[in-house]
């Protein structure tokens, strides 16, 4: 069982309470930051939706406690809570695929990861907060988070109703381009979703911005994000999926950076939970 360390005084807003959380992880063998986003004025705590969100830190700059609020208090979202998991030091080992690693060995310890939010973080939330279960549950991030969040959705279905992908790593590969890398070969997370099964309640969310980056490995006038999020819609649609189960947000002046997902965010808590 996660261990919890001292907190500091949480930050009380009109709709949401914020409390910063460290947790001791077992199985990632370090202290784990956590920003618990409450929704205040709870009747019934089972009616309350959770989204878990990579990369926690990047909330902070948004900032998204403001964001939250702001969508709750004027009745544009339902309640719904929220975990932002900070990263640790070891980012590139923790998130990724739990299947396997890239090429380079990255994303090692992304099942250590996986068992740390099934088997401490969540019963430690469900304890702390008296909360048995939830109305539903959802995880997010960014970049290479966004593929952390894919990866944990698509192989615990049962867990979870859907996911938000932001300027996702979907080009994680088990191939170098100079080792004979191809698409439709060595993609890790398309491969996952082309052998997986059809889940019909999970929905899907992907964000990409025209300029996330400008490699092109194709060279057919598309930048790599854009190209490896619609093949991800492809695959998806090729298990059963359609466009009611799917929504894709391209953005031409979207980057790979904080202010961009924060435009994206509340289009995808408006999906997600919108009234």
């Amino acid at each position: 069982m996660a261990e919890e360390k001292t907190a500091p005084s949480p930050k009380s807003l009109s709709s949401v309470l914020v409390e910063t959380l460290t947790i001791y992880s077992e199985f990632l063998e370090r202290d784990v930051e956590v920003d618990a986003y409450l929704p205040t004025d709870i009747v019934i705590p089972e009616d309350v939706s959770l989204l878990i969100i990579n990369d926690g830190q990047d909330l902070v700059k948004m900032p998204f406690d403001e964001m939250i609020d702001e969508l709750m208090s004027t009745g544009k979202i339902q309640k719904i809570m929220c975990l932002g998991i900070h990263c640790g030091p070891e980012r590139k080992m923790e998130y990724g695929t739990v299947c396997t690693a890239d090429y380079e060995g990255r994303g090692a310890k992304a099942g250590l990861y996986s068992k740390f939010v099934f088997d401490e973080l969540l019963p430690f939330i469900r304890k702390k907060y008296h909360i048995a279960s939830f109305k539903e549950k959802a995880f997010a991030g960014f970049s290479l988070g966004g593929l952390s969040a894919l990866d944990l959705v698509w192989n615990n279905a049962s867990e979870f109703s859907k996911v938000g992908v932001f300027s996702g790593s979907l080009w994680w590969r088990r191939k170098g381009y100079d080792d004979g890398y191809n698409d439709e070969k060595d993609r890790i997370m398309h491969l996952q979703v082309q052998k997986g099964r059809f889940h019909p309640w999970l929905q899907f969310f992907f964000q990409t911005g025209l300029l996330d980056e400008t490699a092109d490995r194709n060279n057919n006038g598309i930048i790599d994000s854009v190209d490896d999020a619609l093949d991800m819609i492809l695959s998806l649609k090729s298990k059963g999926y359609t466009d009611d189960h799917i929504n894709y947000l391209e953005l031409p002046d979207g980057r790979h950076d904080v202010e961009t997902w924060a435009k994206a965010l509340p289009k995808f808590l408006k999906w997600g939970w919108g009234k």
